[in-house]
C-alpha cells in the first residue's frame, strides 16, 4: 500500500503543479479552456497557487500524514469543481480529460492516504 501511495502521491503532486505552472505561464490552450468555462483572467492566478499548495502538500504529506490527506481531500474537490463547470457547459471528454485524469488521482491518493 505505501508503494501504491508513494505512485499516486507522485503523479497527483506533479499534476496539480504542472497544470498550475502551465496557468502561470499563460499557455494558450490552458488560458482558453479557462476562459470557456467562464473563468476570469484575475481569478487564473489564484486557482494555479491552490494547486500549487495542494502539490506541496501531498508532498509534505510524506511526513505528516494528516496534511497530506488534506490536501488530497482538497484536490478531489478542486478538480470536482473543474468538471462540474465542464459539465455545465456541456463540454465533451476532449474538453475535460486532464481535469477527469487528475479527479481520479486524486480520488485513488485520498483512498490511500486514508488507509495509511
Amino acid at each position: 500500500m505505501k508503494i501504491a501511495l508513494d505512485i499516486f502521491g507522485a503523479l497527483l503532486a506533479f499534476a496539480a503543479i504542472g497544470s498550475a505552472v502551465s496557468k502561470l505561464k499563460k499557455v494558450p490552450d490552458v488560458l482558453a479552456a479557462m476562459a470557456s468555462v467562464g473563468v476570469k483572467p484575475h481569478q487564473i492566478p489564484v486557482l494555479a497557487y491552490l494547486e500549487i499548495a495542494g502539490g506541496l502538500g501531498i508532498i509534505v504529506g510524506i511526513w505528516i500524514p494528516a496534511l497530506g490527506v488534506l490536501s488530497a481531500i482538497c484536490l478531489v474537490l478542486y478538480f470536482a469543481g473543474a468538471l462540474l463547470t465542464h459539465f455545465k457547459k456541456k463540454h465533451g471528454p476532449a474538453d475535460f480529460g486532464a481535469a477527469l485524469g487528475i479527479f481520479i488521482i486524486a480520488l485513488i491518493t485520498t483512498y490511500l492516504q486514508i488507509q495509511r
